[in-house]
């Protein structure tokens, strides 16, 4: 794995969250909605289910939340193995460009407007610190 896919983790890693995070939502919202009563005479059976039906979906959002949860402590474990391997960096220029980049996700024009320097030149530092970065002895693969 190169330095470059390694830090580009982070970024997959938080927006799979996100997504997970709306369906929790859709699910919570599911399982707070009335659910029809049918009027119809049921004909007994012993393998009849008997739980009311949003019971489902409470396990569905309490196993989502677990999962999540999961992601969260692996992303924010990421981080620290990331933010570890840029300060192992000599120059501070080169390891503010990762850390804007890859653990605060800036764009390359905020970089350049908050370290008042062009683009090209964040583009060169950015190179020049993924050529001199220490990849961690055991890196977090999602």
């Amino acid at each position: 794995m190169t330095p470059k896919e390694y830090f580009k983790q982070a970024y997959r890693l938080d927006k799979r969250i996100d997504s997970q995070v709306v369906k929790l939502g859709e699910l919570r919202a599911l399982a707070g909605c009335a659910q029809t009563i049918s009027y119809e005479e049921k004909i007994g059976s012993p393998n009849r289910n008997t739980e009311a039906p949003f019971v489902k979906v409470l396990e569905k959002v309490y196993l989502l939340e677990n999962h999540i949860n999961e992601q969260i402590d692996k992303f924010v474990d990421l981080k620290y193995q990331m933010a570890d391997a840029i300060e192992t960096l000599p120059n501070v220029d080169l390891g503010l460009v990762l850390d804007y980049r890859y653990l605060q996700g800036m764009t390359w024009e905020k970089i350049a407007e908050v370290m008042n320097a062009d683009v090209r030149t964040i583009y060169r530092w950015h190179t020049k610190a993924l050529q001199l970065v220490q990849m961690p002895e055991n890196p977090i693969i999602i």
